[in-house]
């Protein structure tokens, strides 16, 4: 069972931990920009010891990170944690959090994607909290316009109290903008968004279940290991059906086939309701006949019998949905455009009719402006 966190409301306690890569240079004023926007909306706001600084490619050392973020995660007073961005090394924090404790404590957001996404899939799996995929703090600028940034926030402060609706992107971003030129710097939205279908069929689908996943790049680790049990997970909702999402970041075509054949192996994609995939930032094959992107995922996936979509609003390449892990999800495409609600609970009434449309109660609209994340792209 996975229970929510309350919503989020002026207030609340937010507190800002950096248990991957800390901020440094030029990144402050970004920083600074993005607390100052949370405390606008009426958020009180703490800062970790661990956040100011960067050191071998994290924050502090492994056991000053995981003793903050133990302390965030137990401070009843915090109603949510949200580290600045990603980075490489939240593995090393596994091993110190007492997951299966944490399932007698109250739960409370934790927002963000990448790395994050690493401390985020043993949360729900192991903790029983929902946890938020979705932009990182660094995104949550208030110069942010496209309608899934900046409705971010917003999602935490539903709560899921009542579904909440969230459509495709017109337009996404393959380059950032340096936070050294322009602190302030909302995603540069330069291509047309176009979901895909890996059968090639253009016919409408729809997929409902309980949401899980993350960044393919650090979770796939954790395939085999009581961190990453999503088979245990898939049967458990067996009735209700799950939905797996992930993302690339750094992956290469080959890598990513790699990546995806090792987690199959795990059991990851035996009996799910569908599987959605993010827009790829890995890098481009080098020619024209070396394996694509669409080949590497046919390759490790299309044997799957289920609804498989991609390119996404999911990952590195923004924006994004904010993904609620444990939610009941409803996904629906068409066109090339998609959308996604959510709620708290599975209902007979959120069912698709013959038509394939499902009756949902009312939704909860949202419209709010937040974040982007650094040029560097700390992932």
């Amino acid at each position: 069972m996975v229970s929510l966190p309350k919503p989020l409301r002026p207030g609340d306690l937010i507190a800002v931990t950096a248990p991957s890569s800390g901020v440094s240079g030029p990144a402050l004023a970004r920083l600074d920009l993005v607390l100052e926007h949370l405390r606008d909306r009426g958020y009180r706001v703490i800062e970790g010891n661990c956040l100011r600084t960067e050191h071998k490619n994290a924050s502090a050392p492994s056991h000053e990170r995981a003793a903050e973020f133990n302390r965030f995660l137990k401070d009843p007073n915090v109603s949510a944690i949200f580290p600045p961005w990603g980075g490489e090394l939240a593995s090393e924090l596994l091993d110190q959090i007492d997951f299966e404790g944490l399932r007698l404590s109250t739960p409370k957001w934790l927002l963000g994607f990448s790395d994050i996404s690493t401390l985020q899939l043993p949360l729900t799996l192991m903790s029983g909290w929902a946890t938020a995929h979705g932009p990182n703090l660094m995104d949550l600028a208030p110069t942010q316009t496209d309608t899934l940034t900046a409705g971010a926030l917003a999602v935490l402060e539903q709560g899921l109290v009542a579904p909440v609706e969230q459509r495709s992107s017109e337009k996404y971003q393959t380059k950032w903008t340096d936070f050294a030129i322009r602190a302030d710097a909302p995603f540069n939205l330069t291509e047309e968004t176009s979901w895909k279908r890996l059968d090639s069929s253009t016919e409408s689908v729809s997929i409902h279940g309980r949401l899980i996943g993350g960044c393919l790049d650090t979770i796939a680790w954790l395939a085999g290991t009581r961190f990453g049990d999503i088979p245990s997970f898939v049967k458990t909702n067996r009735r209700q059906g799950t939905i797996l999402y992930l993302e690339n970041v750094e992956m290469s075509p080959t890598g990513l086939v790699r990546a995806l054949l090792s987690i199959k192996r795990h059991g990851w994609f035996n009996h799910l309701a569908g599987l959605m995939i993010g827009r790829s930032a890995g890098p481009t094959p080098p020619s024209s006949t070396s394996l694509s992107y669409q080949d590497a995922l046919l390759a490790a996936l299309g044997d799957l019998p289920y609804p498989i979509l991609y390119d996404t609003d999911i990952g590195h390449r923004p924006p994004q949905f904010t993904l609620i892990n444990g939610a009941f999800a409803h996904v629906t495409f068409s066109d090339g455009k998609g959308s996604i609600v959510q709620a708290a609970e599975a209902n007979p009434s959120l069912e698709p009719t013959r038509s394939g449309k499902a009756h949902w109660p009312p939704i909860a609209q949202y419209h709010v402006a937040l974040v982007g994340q650094w040029a560097l792209r700390k992932r």
